[in-house]
């Protein structure tokens, strides 16, 4: 998979992030923990300002059986009723840069200079609620584009995480990926890892580290540098 190929991937499934997993009705201690985590990201979510945290993305192509990993460093801050993201990916060189502010998802590749747009439109709330998933987006507003069920407690890197599953509720989103395990961690409210899958069996594996809440994030990061000859593209015409 090219530079390209594997840029138009990630940003097919930040566009539609989505889950579905067939599961038993959970015991009622399942409901008691899955409250709790719910609850956690909730008093998070209140306070949100900015979330910064090293990534490793891993993308998997059943077809071919090949693994694509990337990384580099993701950043959001809430900006009135808007959440904005932008995320740095330095690896596999050359550099890329993605941004998402006012419905737009930008990707940015410096060597070639150009500038593709995804313009998320009617469907921005939507899109919101999944790019904010597990980095400041509250479990009740999850409730609302998720079916959640609490799979039990789980080590990842030796931190204790609460592991949930989140059945989308929109039918267009689960054509595009049909699971999502979400790892959070209960202590502050947020998401260490995730793991996509799509209906033919490829998936998307994320996870962070150095994960910082609310520190000061320069206006500089949410710019893309180009110039006066960036070409500028817009794939949905």
């Amino acid at each position: 998979m090219n530079p390209l190929q594997r840029s138009k991937c990630w940003v097919a499934g930040v566009l539609f992030l989505a889950a579905a997993w067939a599961q038993q009705p959970p015991k009622p201690e399942s409901n008691a923990e899955l409250e709790h985590v719910l609850s956690q990201m909730d008093r998070m979510a209140a306070n949100f300002h900015t979330t910064q945290a090293s990534f490793v993305w891993d993308q998997y192509q059943k077809v071919v059986d090949e693994t694509d990993t990337q990384k580099g460093i993701i950043y959001f801050r809430r900006v009135g009723n808007e959440t904005q993201m932008a995320a740095d990916i330095s690896a596999p060189a050359p550099p890329k840069y993605v941004l998402f502010t006012d419905s737009k998802i930008q990707l940015f590749r410096p060597k070639i200079d150009q500038v593709d747009i995804y313009n998320a439109g009617k469907d921005r709330a939507a899109f919101e609620s999944f790019l904010v998933l597990g980095f400041g987006g509250s479990g009740q507003e999850m409730l609302k584009s998720f079916d959640v069920k609490f799979l039990g407690s789980e080590k990842v890197d030796n931190l204790d995480t609460a592991k949930l599953d989140l059945v989308p509720k929109s039918e267009k989103v689960r054509n595009t990926f049909n699971h999502i395990w979400l790892w959070i961690d209960p202590s502050r409210g947020v998401s260490v890892q995730q793991q996509l899958f799509a209906p033919g069996g490829d998936y998307r594996l994320a996870k962070y580290s150095d994960i910082r809440l609310n520190e000061k994030i320069p206006d500089t990061v949410f710019k893309l540098k180009t110039t006066s000859k960036t070409k500028i593209v817009s794939p949905q015409g």
